[in-house]
């Protein structure tokens, strides 16, 4: 079977997901390996990364994924498993989603816009369907300028407007850094909706 791997590690801040935080607005890492076939199409793979939630500190997924492009438009389908291991007796620590985006870019410019769903989320929260808008510009080879506008509509918790604003610059060809405003309409809620300045760096090889 033919295809290419390809992986990735890093760490945050905090892990912010959605506008909101996952690790309790405290420092965080990743990993991911994903499997790419040979004609870009299909790709697949498993992740993992650290958090503070229901008495788990780290949330395993695995993606799979088709993306094709047409009329100059870029899309990506996906569905995720998401399973966040050792939570509390009784927690709901798993959970679907179903992704579906398009971009298209137009010379330094790229705009995108994100639907996703989950039938039940992981915790106490339900159904959630979230949609985003972002844009993007490459400033040059190595700094690109990005903003996005989200909204989630979710049952048994908080419906809430998001928005992000920040900058990623390429250290060198597989180091990245990434430093963001974040914000949200909802900080009556908890702290994990409150604004923050998130830095990540990426090592991807």
């Amino acid at each position: 079977m033919g295809g290419d791997w390809s992986f990735e590690i890093g760490g945050g801040t905090d892990n912010r997901s959605k506008g909101a935080s996952k690790s309790g607005n405290e420092a965080y890492v990743f990993g991911s390996a994903t499997w790419q076939s040979d004609d870009g199409l299909f790709y697949a793979g498993p992740a993992i990364e650290t958090i503070d939630s229901g008495g788990s500190d780290a949330e395993a997924e695995f993606v799979i994924g088709y993306q094709p492009e047409s009329f100059g438009y870029q899309f990506d389908f996906n569905v995720a498993y998401k399973n966040r291991l050792d939570a509390d007796a009784g927690y709901d620590e798993d959970t679907f989603e179903f992704t579906g985006a398009a971009s298209r870019a137009i010379g330094p410019a790229t705009g995108q816009l994100e639907i996703q769903y989950s039938p039940d989320a992981a915790g106490s929260t339900k159904a959630f369907t979230w949609v985003e808008g972002s844009a993007e510009w490459a400033f040059s080879g190595k700094l690109d300028g990005s903003v996005a506008l989200g909204r989630r509509e979710q049952d048994n918790a908080p419906d809430y407007t998001a928005w992000n604003v920040g900058v990623t610059y390429a250290l060198t060809d597989s180091i990245g850094l990434d430093v963001r405003y974040y914000d949200t309409d909802a900080v009556e809620f908890g702290d994990q909706y409150k604004e923050a300045v998130v830095a990540e760096i990426a090592y991807a090889f």
